[in-house]
């Protein structure tokens, strides 16, 4: 009986999954690519080059011991704002956990009074490194509860409401924020995360859904358990926001292309498996031709929001940025509504 309903429920998702993918605006973004000395410049050339719709900045606190460099999230997307006019700033990802949720409503909701109206919050729960919770007096194995306490009370405090609220992590009895953010209801929040409970909390605290190490295949079916997650706790996904971190390389062959992006991902990330397996798998990687080729398998999969991770030799960073604007972009845009 159980496979029954299953089966009846994975084909009503099925066709609701087709509707939400039949929507054809497709978006783009970038990350941090020159350093974050030279966000503000680099903000202002990709609105300049075009193509672009965000720029993104994640953030660790201790990126290992000793830890690897890292910054803020908030302070540099402040900066990348304050460059441009029509730029959105997105956080990729913040790391809830370390925050009280009134500081953050504060901090997110002057920030987006600030750029007119263009944060985009990813947010995220972290721990690939412990150390960071430990520096900060946390829980690693707290991090999720944490993080859904925190999104419900911010949800609330953006609105403009008088909150009283008793969680596990955060009890506060009529904590209000004046003003509230510029985006009505809210700036849009895109869970990050690679597992079912990132997908239950994109459906219950978010809105988009923004995974990383993805297969296109893999991504396929995450949109599906989403659409079962909504239908279950009766969440309208028509204004959901479909997001993929999607890291790329581009270089003359697609070897050269993943021995490098296997030597840039292998220093920044520490997993026990061999990372040339890791891109041929997850990233965007090889000539243009191909990158185009490979977004699209995320595009057809259910991706709307590509946000493109620059991971290539330091000198190469800037070619990225604008071979990704000038020849990759335009040739979904074409076909873009």
């Amino acid at each position: 009986a159980t496979g029954e309903r299953w089966g009846d429920g994975r084909q009503e998702s099925s066709q609701e999954v087709g509707q939400l993918m039949a929507q054809p605006k497709l978006h783009f973004g970038a990350n941090i690519a020159l350093g974050v000395a030279d966000i503000a410049k680099q903000a202002r050339w990709m609105e300049e080059l075009g193509g672009y719709e965000y720029i993104a900045a994640g953030e660790h606190f201790m990126r290992g011991s000793p830890p690897q460099p890292t910054h803020a999230s908030l302070p540099v997307m402040a900066v990348a704002a304050g460059a441009t006019e029509t730029l959105r700033v997105l956080s990729a990802v913040i790391l809830v956990p370390f925050y009280h949720p009134t500081v953050l409503a504060r901090a997110t909701a002057s920030l987006d009074m600030a750029c007119g109206g263009r944060l985009t919050l990813g947010v995220g729960v972290g721990g690939e490194y412990p150390v960071e919770f430990e520096a900060a007096g946390l829980n690693v194995k707290q991090r999720g509860r944490r993080t859904n306490e925190c999104l419900e009370v911010l949800r609330r405090l953006w609105k403009g409401e008088q909150v009283t609220f008793e969680g596990r992590h955060f009890n506060l009895k009529d904590v209000a924020i004046n003003p509230p953010p510029v985006q009505e209801p809210h700036p849009p929040v895109w869970v990050s995360g690679r597992r079912d409970v990132a997908m239950l909390r994109a459906v219950r605290y978010g809105d988009g859904w923004f995974p990383y190490f993805y297969s296109p295949a893999r991504y396929r079916d995450s949109v599906e358990k989403i659409v079962k997650y909504a239908a279950d706790e009766s969440r309208d996904l028509s204004n959901f926001q479909w997001a993929c971190y999607l890291h790329t390389t581009i270089y003359p062959t697609q070897e050269e292309a993943i021995d490098v992006a296997s030597e840039e991902l292998g220093g920044r990330y520490q997993h026990g498996r061999d990372f040339a397996s890791i891109v041929r798998d997850y990233a965007v990687a090889g000539t243009v031709a191909q990158c185009i080729d490979r977004v699209q398998e995320y595009i057809d999969a259910g991706a709307r929001y590509i946000m493109f991770s620059i991971s290539c030799r330091r000198e190469d960073r800037a070619r990225h940025l604008e071979t990704i604007a000038k020849e990759i972009i335009p040739h979904f845009q074409k076909g873009s509504g």
